[in-house]
């Protein structure tokens, strides 16, 4: 089973009401939590670790991951709000004003990560839950306790808005990159993360460094390129479609690059060292084939298995 541990909170999406002014529907979301949705309904074998609130809005966060068929046996559940992200929309692409103050996500501690049987085959990090404590801190415990037993994919997904202490989120991301497998990145998450004048492709190498068997860069409609210890580097274009909105994009393209490497037989200790350029092209390839199918349409709806073809 692959473990999505992280975030999981309502995307609040502008949508006009009966008298015209704009009003806000509530949405499932969340990077992590998307991710997990994605790779349930691609048929890979899905679990999620998350903070959920007991009130209606994490009902629906719950409600939805069972549909989904992602397993919720390590969800932990409290009283405490469920986290809010009011998103607003221009053109399709999607920024966000977050509400997290003492959430049910946020406020799990070191103390609240379980210990994880043999079940579970690979981990996937990332978001802002690496980014807001104290559940940051948890989600680093966790990784150094259990990283170094099974494969791990990272996605910083990084929010500005959201990091209060900047040199704290660059030590606690530096230390999980060094348990990651796999780190994904966006073009603007690179340059957040080495700001000195350089081309992507240098600091998209220069994270190989720090441990990885694989980078995956993404930047939007220009693809993707992969770039690999071995020194091989491949790129993938992105897959024409009406875009709707941004929405849980690339939360499903690294859903699409999981379940392919899963149901491949490279999700595993030995398989992901020893990932091939042509698997990675061909998982990265499938990302982006989900990808483009989630863009088309509101929200983060990524497909089901039965809808690709």
């Amino acid at each position: 089973m692959i473990l999505c541990c992280g975030e999981a909170l309502i995307d609040m999406i502008p949508a006009p009401t009966l008298t015209g002014a704009q009003g806000f529907v509530p949405h499932v979301g969340g990077a992590i939590f998307n991710t997990a949705i994605a790779l349930g309904r691609l048929g890979a074998p899905t679990g999620m670790l998350t903070g959920l609130s007991t009130d209606l809005f994490g009902q629906q966060l719950a409600a939805e991951l069972e549909a989904s068929q992602v397993d919720t046996s390590r969800i932990i559940t409290s009283s405490r709000p469920t986290t809010l992200a009011f998103v607003q929309l221009d053109g399709g692409h999607a920024t966000y004003t977050f509400f997290d103050e003492r959430s049910a996500g946020r406020m799990l501690t070191p103390r609240d990560m379980p210990s994880l049987n043999a079940d579970i085959c690979a981990l996937y990090l990332g978001g802002i839950s690496l980014a807001c404590e104290p559940g940051a801190d948890a989600y680093a415990a966790l990784l150094r306790h259990e990283g170094p037993h099974r494969p791990v994919m990272i996605d910083p997904n990084i929010r500005p808005g959201f990091i209060d202490n900047v040199p704290a989120f660059r030590s606690r991301l530096e230390e999980a990159m060094t348990f990651a497998d796999i780190i994904k990145v966006s073009d603007e998450d690179l340059h957040w993360l080495a700001p000195e004048p350089s081309s992507l492709a240098d600091k998209a190498r220069s994270l190989l460094q720090k441990g990885p068997v694989a980078v995956i860069l993404t930047r939007g409609a220009d693809g993707a390129t992969g770039y690999l210890r071995t020194g091989a580097e491949i790129h993938v274009p992105a897959i024409r479609a009406k875009v709707v909105d941004t929405v849980g994009a690339g939360d499903t393209f690294n859903a699409g690059v999981l379940a392919y490497l899963h149901e491949n037989g490279h999700l595993t200790t030995s398989g992901v060292s020893d990932v091939s350029a042509e698997t990675l092209q061909h998982a990265i390839a499938f990302g982006a084939k989900v990808a483009a199918m989630t863009v088309s349409r509101a929200g983060a709806n990524p497909p089901w298995a039965s809808e690709i073809k």
